[in-house]
C-alpha cells in the first residue's frame, strides 16, 4: 500500500519554483533514493514532504495511517548541531519530541524503546558519552537512532554519509539496509553516490532538467543506454 502518493507537484522556495511537474510513488518496503545534481531539488523535495516548506502547487498523500509526526527524519548536519552539548542517550530519547504532546516527561516504555534503537545502531557503549566527543560516523548512528524514536514506518535521510570516511559509509549504508529489509521500514534518501543508490535502493527518483522514476533495474538500463549512446 502507498506511504506517500505525490501528484503534480511544484515546489520551491521564495516564490521560484524549482520542480514542477513531479509524479512518484512511495509503497511501504521501498528504499527510494533521490539523486540529481546540486540545486536541483533533493532537499527542497524532502523538507517539503515532512511539511517543513510549503507545496506551491500539487498534491501530496499519505497513506496506510501515516502522519507527519510518525516519520522518522535525519537532516544534514550543521556545525553548531555538531558541538551539541548533550549525553547520546538525550539525544537519541528527544526522537520523542512529537510524539509528547504537552507531556513534558518520557515513559518508561520510550526510555526502553531509546536504549533498544541505540543497540540496534550498535554504539550502547556511548549511550553515556557526550555527542559533542563522538566522530562523525559515531553521531550519525546517533541520529538515526533519534529518528527511529519517532517512527516504525517510515524514516527520511538527507545525505547520511556525507562527510564520512569509507569505513563508516559501509556501516551506515549496512545499517539502513537492515532497517529496510530486516525491520520493514521504508527508506527515503538523498544521495549524490550513484553506484550505492543502485546498489542499495529499491527505486530512484532523479530530478533536475528531466524526472526519472522506477526501479533500479530500470534506472540502470537508462544509464547503460546513456552510455552506449554517447560512444
Amino acid at each position: 500500500m502507498a506511504l506517500i502518493t505525490c501528484k503534480n507537484l511544484k515546489l520551491g522556495y521564495g516564490g521560484r519554483a524549482i520542480i514542477d511537474g513531479l509524479n512518484f510513488e512511495v509503497n511501504s518496503g521501498d528504499y527510494l533514493c533521490i539523486v540529481g545534481e546540486n540545486g536541483s531539488g533533493k532537499t527542497t523535495l524532502m523538507r517539503t514532504l515532512l511539511g517543513l516548506n510549503p507545496l506551491i502547487s500539487g498534491e501530496i498523500i499519505f497513506g496506510d495511517g501515516l502522519k507527519k509526526n510518525e516519520i522518522g527524519y535525519l537532516p544534514q548536519q550543521t556545525v553548531v548541531q555538531r558541538d551539541f552539548p548533550a549525553s547520546v542517550f538525550e539525544i537519541v530519547l528527544s526522537g520523542f519530541c512529537g510524539k509528547a504532546g504537552l507531556n513534558p516527561f518520557y515513559a518508561a516504555s520510550q526510555r526502553k524503546e531509546a536504549l533498544a534503537n541505540i543497540e540496534k545502531m550498535d554504539i550502547g557503549n556511548l549511550k553515556n558519552r557526550c555527542y559533542r566527543e563522538l566522530s562523525g560516523g559515531q553521531q550519525q548512528r546517533v541520529l538515526l537512532a533519534r529518528a527511529l524514536c519517532a517512527t516504525s514506518k517510515l524514516i527520511l535521510l538527507d545525505e547520511p554519509v556525507a562527510g564520512l570516511d569509507s569505513k563508516s559509509t559501509e556501516g551506515m549504508y549496512s545499517i539502513i539496509e537492515k532497517l529496510n529489509k530486516r525491520e520493514n521500514i521504508t527508506v527515503i534518501m538523498i544521495s549524490h553516490d550513484i553506484s550505492a543508490a543502485r546498489k542499495y535502493a529499491s527505486h530512484i527518483l532523479h530530478v533536475g532538467n528531466e524526472f526519472f522514476f522506477g526501479s533500479r533495474e530500470e534506472y540502470g538500463k537508462l544509464k547503460t543506454a546513456e552510455v552506449s549512446g554517447n560512444e
